[in-house]
């Protein structure tokens, strides 16, 4: 498969877009962006910002339909266990256990009546989680 991911590429390509979309809204609020799209043995992380002393893990989720809370309530135990668990691993590798972290969620809203894509950004979504 050529390291395609097993998504068809308008789901690439609509991730992709999101993950723009919400790194460019942490930029205005004064983030600085730090990795697009970690990837672990344990799992991917969207986006690493700081957000001054603070390092954080932002998972990204993004729909064209009306309902957005459906999609923050998608980032289920496992899916936050895998995002914990690549953070584990980034904070190790770069030896970053002495700093502050945390973990946003961004949704991004994509409806053809808006201009823009509507961006909620969800600070301290959810605490480390390890089974």
């Amino acid at each position: 498969m050529l390291g395609l991911t097993h998504w068809p590429w308008w789901r690439r390509w609509f991730g992709s877009r999101s993950e723009r979309a919400a790194a460019a809204f942490l930029r205005r609020a004064g983030y600085r962006i730090v990795v697009h799209n970690y990837r672990s043995p344990q799992g991917e992380i969207d986006l690493i910002a700081t957000d001054g002393p603070c390092i954080v893990f932002v998972e990204v989720r993004s729909t064209a339909g009306v309902d957005i809370q459906r999609i923050a309530e998608s980032i289920d135990r496992e899916k936050q266990r895998r995002i914990s668990a690549a953070a584990r691993h980034f904070m190790h590798r770069f030896r970053l256990g002495d700093r502050p972290a945390r973990f946003d969620v961004m949704l991004v809203q994509w409806r053809p009546e808006f201009k823009t894509p509507q961006v909620r950004h969800i600070k301290a979504a959810f605490e480390t989680v390890e089974f």
